[in-house]
């Protein structure tokens, strides 16, 4: 007989999985047998020992057993089977609140009971509630010492740890009894181990397997499979690049009649990283398949210079350039940048947001559509079906992580003209860790701008607790009166509401304009209309106020050289990538400059690590690879969309090693083994990859 599909092994063929079982099992992702078999322990319990009462701690996950004195239901607030057992060395109280007759009239004074629960400390010595138990007549029978360790599995509303465990029991011993299809040829796989005995072990380790091994993540099976893993996520990716580089672009040569003129009405020459960075691009814009390239660079370092000028490649050629960001101010401070640089050029630049209404929106729609704007900024307001570009090469999209790849996508297709696709260009602040870029972006080529222009200091962090927040007040004032310099109050809020942040920072700006009489202060915030943010920003910069108090708007984009102090309150509340973000708003000219991070105490442990990072360090790179470690690499990248965050066993903390191989055998999978491809994805991926396959 033919080895059954576990793949299309329906999970209902299992006993005990109804329609009520099933759908629970759903919401884990368990559909089959396969995916059953895939849906690892969280982490084991050895229950073979036996504790003996005495040493009983509470929170101790352990096995005990011993003669059962007495077994009765009370009526407190709610009924309850109460069970006591004694093993000469003291007695254990256990409690049920969902039980049976049958259930109590076999817990029979005299007979022996094995149990395993979490202890927990009880009124008269320690307890267990709803332990998994067995009653046995006599001592040895109950000490028969199971053969390996008990999984612990991720589990749902209304699915037992106890039913979960059977239906992954009756799976395992499917995979006992058939083959599971090995995808990964033999040469490549990891410890030579196979799949199946990979699988067999983790739900089943026999009663010698190295614990410390399996609990850290670091055991061959675990490795095994999370080599695969990352595999099948990056093979994902590179299709996606495959398929992306399989249609035809605008080529663009790398010189243009634009360019030198630009470079004239700066006041400042590029870095020799801006420059390396630029001319990457250009050779990537010179060929007739879509660049597909990330641009990393710490907070400060130029990036928009590097847009510009890879943006001046494709307009000095007549084509249209557009720049995607994130939010309406920093999309609003791009769209001011490249007028102020391309106007002199004879180019015309546009911006569309959310809020652009009317007439002027009508306007704006023409332009774009005819080609007369040539640069255009907006927000995700340029994938509305009304825009429709006139012929666009080129698409820079700025902070990457705040958009999924599907958005990618769908302005690609949008900017589609004739049998040509766009060139992308991707940007982001924040540095990526390498082991989030080699996985994550691992479609796009990486260029890093590791150079601060000259003249740029680094800055000094505190961290303050807010009880001496006077103090911190008169340090303001002593740094604008006497020193002359301004400064940032930074407003951040538990609650994510906008109103409240506005609200928050409308208090301190009234609090600190009250007890600083002598300094004008000034307040902006994501209520404002564009212009009146703006025009606050310019006065700013211009020296006509001494304090600017802000919510996060000013994370990024804003140049002010003479502000040298930062204050930003509640620091706790801001991942480690933005609080970076915004102490870069200071140290932009060539005199010494504080950020004082206001905390409320006490700190979480997470919170006073975060700080301290920021502390120590002023490199991006550094603090993005602490961020990974202490947040993970859901929250770093905002990737509910990446389809990162659900490995299912790969941690990329962790597994960072392997990478640099995974990567190399991707390309070789799709060169020399193309049939494994797909297999590998779709059972790793499952659904997920189709975000990648778009």
């Amino acid at each position: 007989m033919p080895s059954p599909n576990l793949a299309q092994y329906a999970i209902t063929d299992l006993k005990g999985v109804g329609p009520k079982a099933a759908e629970r099992l759903a919401k884990l992702g368990i559909s089959n047998v396969q995916e059953m078999l895939f849906h690892l322990p969280l982490r084991y319990e050895d229950r073979a020992k036996t504790y003996s009462i005495a040493t009983l701690m509470p929170h101790m996950h352990v096995s005990a057993q011993g003669e059962i004195e007495q077994a009765n239901i009370t009526f407190g607030k709610r009924k309850m089977l109460v069970c006591q057992i004694n093993d000469g060395t003291g007695r254990l109280t256990l409690r049920f609140f969902n039980f049976s007759a049958a259930q109590k009239n076999a817990m029979q004074p005299g007979k022996f009971m094995r149990c395993f629960g979490e202890v927990r400390r009880g009124r008269v010595g320690p307890e267990m509630a709803h332990p998994e138990y067995s009653i046995v007549d006599t001592m040895e029978e109950s000490s028969s010492e199971s053969e390996s360790l008990t999984p612990v599995y991720p589990t749902t509303e209304g699915l037992k740890q106890l039913s979960i465990r059977a239906i992954a029991e009756q799976a395992v011993e499917l995979l006992r009894k058939y083959d599971i299809e090995d995808h990964l040829p033999k040469q490549y796989r990891p410890n030579q181990l196979s799949l199946k005995d990979a699988l067999l072990l983790l739900h089943s380790p026999p009663q010698n397997v190295n614990l410390t091994q399996l609990e850290t993540g670091q055991h061959p099976a675990q490795q095994r499979l999370a080599f695969e893993e990352l595999l099948a996520q990056n093979l994902s990716l590179l299709k996606l690049r495959q398929k992306s580089q399989a249609v035809n672009a605008v080529s663009l040569p790398p010189t243009n009649s634009l360019e030198p003129e630009f470079l004239a009405q700066l006041p400042f020459k590029p870095t020799n990283a801006q420059s390396r960075v630029v001319s990457e691009i250009k050779q990537d814009l010179q060929k007739s398949e879509p660049m597909l390239r990330l641009v990393q660079g710490d907070v400060g370092s130029g990036k928009t210079l590097v847009a510009a000028l890879s943006a001046l490649t494709a307009i000095a050629k007549g084509y249209q350039v557009a720049l995607m960001a994130p939010t309406e101010i920093l999309s609003e401070q791009h769209a001011l940048n490249f007028k102020s640089w391309f106007t002199q050029l004879g180019v015309e630049t546009c911006w569309l947001g959310g809020k652009t209404k009317g007439k002027e929106r009508t306007q704006t729609l023409e332009k774009i559509a005819n080609g007369q704007a040539q640069m255009i900024v907006g927000t995700h307001a340029l994938f509305q079906e009304q825009v429709v570009f006139s012929n666009l090469a080129l698409i820079i999209i700025d902070e990457q992580h705040r958009f999924g790849v599907h958005q990618r996508l769908s302005l690609r297709e949008k900017g589609k003209f004739g049998d040509c696709y766009p060139h992308q260009l991707v940007m982001t602040a924040t540095p990526i860790p390498r082991t989030l870029a080699m996985t994550a972006y691992a479609d796009l080529e990486t260029s890093i701008i590791d150079e601060l222009p000259p003249g740029r200091t680094p800055i000094t962090t505190v961290a303050v607790p807010d009880t001496r927040r006077e103090q911190v007040i008169k340090r303001v004032e002593n740094a604008c009166l006497e020193q002359q310099r301004q400064v940032y109050w930074v407003c951040t809020l538990i609650d994510e509401s906008e109103a409240l942040q506005c609200q928050a920072a409308e208090d301190t700006a009234q609090q600190l304009a009250k007890q600083l009489p002598d300094l004008k202060v000034a307040l902006v915030h994501g209520r404002m209309k564009a212009q009146e943010k703006q025009q606050i920003m310019a006065d700013f910069k211009a020296g006509l106020y001494h304090v600017l108090v802000a919510t996060t708007v000013i994370e990024v984009g804003v140049d002010v050289p003479n502000a040298s102090l930062i204050i930003i309150e509640n620091p706790e509340r801001l991942g480690l990538a933005q609080l970076h973000q915004l102490r870069g708003r200071v140290g932009r000219g060539d005199i010494a400059s504080h950020c004082l991070l206001l905390y409320h105490a006490p700190l979480s442990n997470t919170a006073q690590k975060r700080l301290g990072v920021l502390r120590d360090s002023n490199d991006g790179f550094v603090i993005a690879e602490k961020d990974l470690e202490i947040r993970g690499p859901g929250e770093v990248l905002g990737t509910k969309q990446t389809g990162l965050v659900d490995l299912k066993i790969a941690d990329l903390t962790r597994d960072k090693h392997m990478l640099p191989s995974v990567r190399g055998l991707a390309f070789d999978l799709l060169k020399h083994h193309s049939a494994s491809v797909d297999p590998l994805i779709l059972r790793w991926m499952g659904n997920r990859s189709e975000f990648a396959m778009a």
